[in-house]
Order: structure tokens, then sequence, then C-alpha cells
């Protein structure tokens, strides 16, 4: 069955948004660990655009509904659940009482089920500290009406504030500022609360609950993770005040006042999430020596574009993903110089290149603008909206004068639209307007950069980046490649002694994207560089793809071990598809999944369930 668009704005929830906003809303929880439900109550701030407006739409997804209520006078109000459509979660249809005002204040009455899609709860034994449970959340992209009926559409922005009691033995953070210190009650619980006055979209809420403390690490900033690895969490993000200035610089006023990290356990499925106020990360970043802290950049640049300038709907993703890409490596650039930044754009298109090889050169999805009639966006994610997306930004900024123009422009853009949600004809429209002077705007092809699916037209034209630190990364791999197994070998331990962490990074890249090594060449380079023993996530990633690619039997298990250690979706679903697609590991990489599949969020299980339906064993 063709499923439509849900509604006028949005093709994934079935809110009215054009009739009735959400303004704000007051979330009050208590947290059942051993239930694994959440219960209480939100009021929702409603304003009502017209007097003609019977009804408020909202979106739900597996929550048990006990109650309507208009807070003013307390009476009770007609409510209907519908049968849910696909993996949309159902429509939540309010009946409006009579209208004596546009502001209109509802409580909604409620729990969620143990299976929100939106919570993952672990198990103490899943943790670092292995004594108590942990629960956060991941409401991008369409989660949080899993955790809170709401208006769960990008395009809807209010303000919230949360009281969540838990018990006593842990901490609650959320995306929001703290509003004092946490209250004894006289369950054994405490009550903690949080207010956020910038306004966003409900997928930005976030909470997450654990045995956890903190480190100031800057002005604004914090580290939180567990007891058992904050000295190390501490160390790893001691710059993340310099990519705070430097990204001021960049984009303007920084308006959400503290800027805290969170480690997250293990199964976490994303580098980071940009939750305002409390950036997650993945422990995954925890190298020892800060190599992998560009992340941070990343999810810094997400406090303007995503954050501050939101999108209509996720149709539009490319707007915080690319935008966000460009905003981390012009950051990284200014901290450790442009040929750095130029660098990173040229790992990125590899990136690139490997995503649009997985999902098909005319593949729907690989088009910046996509269509979601029907679609779980979740199903659609991939690199191409963050690389696709920085490479467009890039082609512009060379276009349209440089650094400094460009810089000026993009102020002006964040200056233009903050607090509010946009389409991508919002964005080219103002950039028409902005740089219209400029003789070199006719000769950008919108429909091709915007509506075309597969690779960029300019990726052949690898001028357009400084690739100086990429040149010593392609003379030792194609040494590799040229060296006839048969003559003495050349090669040495001291071929990567002044190799950054980010050059090893590509040099395995530049490897993983061309003709498999033989298994003869691929041991010595193990004996000689020690690939293996490399801490750094995206070193050992890329390394055990080759190993895989090269069909080197003896390193299954370390890449089944390496999948199923961290839940990260970057790194465990392209292993897993390499394994499933290989006739010798296929049954027993399945069988691997599905025993740890609890371990995993639930994105991540939904995407390698696809996964496995749509790849064919060589």
């Amino acid at each position: 069955m063709k499923i439509p668009r849900l509604s006028l704005n949005d093709p994934g929830s079935y809110s009215n948004q054009e009739d009735v906003i959400v303004t704000h809303m007051d979330v009050q929880l208590d947290i059942n660990f051993e239930s694994k439900i959440l219960s209480g109550y939100v009021i929702l701030t409603v304003y009502v655009k017209s007097k003609f407006v019977k009804q408020l739409v909202l979106d739900s997804r597996d929550l048990h509904i006990e109650k309507v209520l208009n807070e003013v006078d307390q009476t009770e109000l007609n409510f209907l659940i519908d049968e849910p459509i696909h993996t949309f979660g159902s429509k939540f249809t309010i009946e409006l009482p009579k209208l004596t005002s546009e502001k209109l204040l509802i409580r909604v009455q409620y729990k969620t089920k143990p299976n929100s899609t939106a919570l993952q709860w672990l198990l103490p034994e899943q943790t670092a500290g292995g004594r108590y449970p942990f629960m956060f959340s991941q409401c991008q992209p369409d989660h949080c009406r899993s955790i809170i009926p709401c208006q769960d559409s990008s395009g809807v922005k209010g303000t919230y504030t949360a009281t969540i009691t838990a018990p006593e033995e842990f901490m609650v953070l959320m995306s929001a500022i703290s509003e004092g210190e946490p209250k004894c009650l006289k369950n054994s619980k405490k009550s903690f609360s949080y207010k956020q006055t910038v306004p966003i979209p409900a997928y930005l809420i976030a909470i997450a609950v654990g045995n956890l403390e903190s480190r100031k690490i800057g002005p604004r900033s914090r580290i939180w993770s567990e007891p058992e690895i904050i000295e190390k969490a501490e160390y790893e993000f001691l710059e993340t005040d310099l990519f705070l200035k430097t990204a001021e610089d960049i984009c303007g006023p920084y308006v959400w006042k503290i800027y805290d990290l969170l480690v997250l356990p293990p199964s976490f499925p994303f580098g980071g999430m940009e939750n305002p106020c409390l950036t997650f990360v993945t422990p995954t970043l925890l190298v020892g020596d800060r190599s992998l802290v560009a992340v941070v950049a990343h999810e810094i640049a997400h406090s303007w574009t995503g954050n501050l300038i939101s999108v209509k709907n996720f149709e539009h993703f490319w707007l915080n993903e690319g935008f966000t890409c460009f905003i981390e490596r012009k950051i990284c650039g200014r901290v450790k110089g442009e040929a750095y930044r130029h660098f990173c754009a040229i790992g990125g298109l590899k990136d690139l290149r490997q995503s649009i090889n997985t999902l098909g050169e005319k593949n729907p999805f690989t088009k910046l603008v996509v269509d979601l009639t029907g679609i779980n966006p979740d199903d659609a994610y991939s690199t191409c909206p963050y690389e696709k997306g920085h490479t467009f930004l890039f082609y512009l900024e060379q276009l349209l004068g440089g650094s400094e123009k460009f810089d000026a422009f993009l102020r002006a853009y964040f200056n233009k639209f903050k607090y509010q949600s946009i389409t991508t004809d919002d964005f080219k429209d103002y950039l028409l307007s902005y740089f219209s002077g400029e003789e070199n705007l006719k000769s950008i092809d919108w429909n091709f950069w915007l509506y075309s699916t597969g690779l960029p037209p300019i990726i052949p034209q690898l001028n357009l980046y400084d690739s100086t630190l990429e040149e010593s990364c392609v003379k030792l791999a194609n040494k590799w490649f040229e060296w006839k197994e048969e003559e003495p070998s050349e090669f040495s331990p001291n071929d990567l002694k002044d190799f950054e962490s980010l050059q090893i990074q590509e040099f395995c890249a530049i490897l993983l994207e061309k003709t498999p090594l033989s298994l003869h060449k691929l041991k010595l380079m193990n004996d000689l560089y020690k690939m293996n023993s490399y801490k750094n996530s995206e070193i050992r990633f890329r390394w055990l793809r080759i190993c895989i690619q090269s069909r080197w039997e003896e390193e299954i298990d370390n890449a089944l071990n390496f999948a199923i250690g961290q839940g990260r979706m970057k790194y465990v679903r392209p292993i897993f598809r390499d394994l499933f697609s290989w006739d010798k590991t296929r049954e027993k990489a399945i069988k691997i999944f599905k025993e740890n599949q609890t371990k995993m969020i639930h994105v991540l299980v939904h995407n390698l369930n696809n996964d496995i339906e749509n790849t064919r064993t060589v």
C-alpha cells in the first residue's frame, strides 16, 4: 500500500501545524527502570490560528494515553488514537474546547511503553561501571513521539520545561538548563528540573539517566560520564572551548548559554548528537590523543546549523548536515590550518563515494533534496546529505569569492533565519539575493546539484582542494599496489612515522577504495605498521573493512567483535554489510547480530534488518 504524505508541511508528521501550533511543553515524568516506562503528563501551550479550528492533531507512537484535560478548568476532552501507519506511529486527535482565546493549555496524561523507539534502557553490565542501569534517548528524526505526544515535526519549534523524578542514586541530564539542585523526595527519589528558553524542534529534546559525574572543561562547558571514564573524557575534550570560540568567530553569538558534553555507553549509535546544551558523544572518541575530537567541532556547529536554524522537514536534511560539515571543517581549518580543512574534505569525498557505491548511483536517497512521502526518515539516512551537501557549499564558496566573502554571507544567513525552520528554496533565494551582483551565479546548475542522484558534478575536479597532506598518503598506497611480491620489499615501520592520525586514516581509505590487496601484502603491512594495535576507531574501522575486502578469514572475529563492541552506526552497518555480502560469513554475521540486537538502539536494528534483506553474497 502506498502511504501518502501525512500532512501538508511534513510527510512524516500527522500534526495540523498549519492550523494549530504548540509553542511550549511542560513535561512532568517519573522514570521506572524496572518497568522501562516513563509516566506522567505534558501540558501543551497551544495557539489556534483560526476560530474555525476544532481539533489539535499530534504525533504519537506506542503511548498509552490515559486522559486529556483542558488545563484551565480541568474538564476532560475527547480524543482519538488512530491505528498506526507504517513506522510513523498513530495520529492523535484531540477535540478542542470552545475557544475563548487563541491560547489554550492542554494536559495529556500518559505512559510510554518499554518498546519506545526513542529510549535505550541498558542493563548494568552494558555500562562502563557495571553496577547501575542507564537510560538515554535518541529522538532524531521522529522518535520524540514515542516519549511525548507532540507535533513531532522539525517545522515546529517551541520551548520546554521538564521536571523528572528518578531513583536517588541517579543523575538526570536534559537538553536544557538546570533549574537549581535536585530535590530529595520522601520515596527514595530525586526531582530534577530543566528549562529550555530557545525554541527547538521536538527531536532535540533529550534525556539521559545514570550514574554520572562531571568535570569543568571550560567557562561554559562540563564533561559528563560514568565515573570510571571521567578522567579519560576530561582529557580528550579539553579543547572544547577553543572550538566553541572559533565557531562563534565564524557564525556569530552562541545563544544556548552552556555547552556540556555527555559520553554515553557504547550502544549510542552516532558519533555525536547535537542536543542543545548537552551534546551526546560516543565513547569511541576516547582514544587518548584527541585525534577524533573533530566530532565535537561538528556538534558545536549544529548549534547554528540545525538547532538555531532548523529544517521544515527532513526532506531538506542536507541543510542541517551539509552546513554542519562545512562549518566543522572551517573550525578545524582555523585551528589547524587551511590545508587541514581541505584534507578533511578530500577524505569526506571518499566516504561519499563509498556511500553512493553502496546505495547505487541512481538511488533517490543520493539526492540532496529527497522525497520522503511514505518513507521513514531513518531509511534515508546516509553520508550523502553530509558530504554531498558539504561539497556543494565548498563549491559555492569558491565560486562566489572565497572564504572571506562567503563567511560574511554565512553570518548574515544565520542572523536572517535564526529561530526559524526553512526549506532549500529559502536558502537558495537568500543566497541569490545576497550575491545578486555576482556574475558566477549564472553558472550554478541548481537542479543538478539539488535533485540529481549520484556524485556531484565537480568530483573529478580535485584541484578544487589543496591536496598537500593527501599526497604522501596516495604515494604510500600506490607503492603497496605497485609492489610485485616476488621482488624485495622496501617497506618499513618508518613509513608512517611522520603521518598524523588523519593521514593514516586516509591511507586506509585509499586502500579501501581500490582493488583488494593480496593477503601476503596485508599480512606484511600488519607486521610492519601494527595496524591491529590502533585504538583510533576510524583507523581500525577502515583496516577491518580492508581485511574483509581481501577475504582475510583470521580477521573475521576481530571485525565482529569491533562491530558488537560499540553501537556506532557509521562503523557497525558497513562491517555487517560486508560480512552479510560474503557467502562464507553471512550466516555467522546474521547469528551474531541477532544475538546482540538487544544491546543496540532501535534505528541500528531497523537498518541492519534492512541490510540483511538488501545484500547479496559474492
